[in-house]
């Protein structure tokens, strides 16, 4: 199924109950908070802000909550914050189906990209209903073990097999949709949307997807032979993982969930039935968010002189 990007310029949508989330333990992020929860009660919404986030900047008055509380009780919520924020936020959110906006308070900012200083007029617009949707794929993972125990998780960018810190090489196999794919010596590899395309996948040399393909991409990180290239795949593939050798292996999911693995386990990455909601600005563009974060039409020389 392609990805939806629905325009809700005319929805009059006012999202009555919002959760505003923060980048944990991040230097000045108090003020934005307070001013960004203001704002928001001003206009009458009800702000309910992560217990997390009010360890580190208490906001009085407002009533806090984890998200695993408030998420079957929200419209929205509102991530104040960098990528790592929003990918946590979203395995945690989209099986409730609410949709999520970020205002970037990190650095490269691919999923929270409204700038801090722009932050209350644009949330102005959005919440009166000038904004565009995008509903991204997330994966889900089942890990199978020989002893019968089992794990799971969700991610929006990446599903990783890789070795530990302290072993060497891994040895994987490879089976998509029940046919044997290949199998490979490589320090992991990485199962991506084309969400997570612009993530590790792009750090190891894997292709830029468009966000509206109904694809899954999968790429080798070092592989020891280099005929094993990245390939794209339809993103109703069923992936299975095996590990056939290796020590300290493990499973990542968004770089944040972690599962240890074993020789002869097993993990299988499927497209999971929620995805992510993600609200952008009306007139967002996707070529021109790449553009922007990886300096596409900038010259050698106004990247050092810091003009892009």
């Amino acid at each position: 199924m392609p990805h939806a990007r629905v325009s809700a310029a005319a929805s009059g949508h006012r999202f009555p109950r919002i959760a505003l989330v923060g980048r944990q333990a991040t230097p000045g992020i108090a003020a934005p908070l307070a001013e960004l929860a203001a704002f928001l009660a001003a206009r009458g919404h009800h702000v309910v802000v992560d217990a997390s986030t009010a360890q580190y900047a208490p906001l009085p008055g407002y009533a806090t909550a984890a998200p695993a509380d408030f998420a079957p009780m929200v419209d929205l919520a509102v991530v104040l914050g960098g990528d790592g924020t929003m990918l946590a936020l979203a395995r945690q959110l989209a099986p409730f189906d609410v949709p999520l906006v970020g205002v970037n308070q990190g650095r490269l900012g691919f999923l929270t990209d409204i700038p801090l200083r722009e932050m209350t007029a644009t949330l102005a617009a959005m919440l009166d209903g000038r904004h565009v949707e995008q509903q991204r794929t997330m994966l889900k993972i089942a890990v199978e073990r020989a002893d019968e125990r089992s794990d799971r998780g969700l991610a929006l960018n990446d599903v990783v097999v890789n070795r530990g810190s302290i072993g060497s090489m891994i040895e994987i196999a490879v089976v998509i949709d029940g046919r044997f794919g290949y199998a490979m010596r490589a320090d992991g590899i990485i199962v991506a949307t084309p969400t997570g395309s612009t993530a590790y996948a792009l750090s190891a040399g894997g292709p830029i997807l468009a966000p509206e393909l109904a694809s899954l991409l999968l790429v080798p990180v070092a592989p020891h032979a280099l005929t094993h290239r990245p390939i794209v795949i339809d993103d109703d593939a069923s992936i299975a993982i095996t590990v056939i050798n290796g020590r300290d292996a493990g499973v990542h999911c968004d770089g944040q969930g972690h599962f240890a693995l074993a020789a002869g386990d097993r993990v299988v990455v499927e497209r999971a039935h929620c995805r992510a909601r993600l609200l952008y600005p009306e007139g967002h563009d996707d070529f021109a968010t790449l553009r922007e974060k990886l300096h596409w039409t900038a010259t050698p020389e106004e990247l050092r002189q810091g003009g892009a």
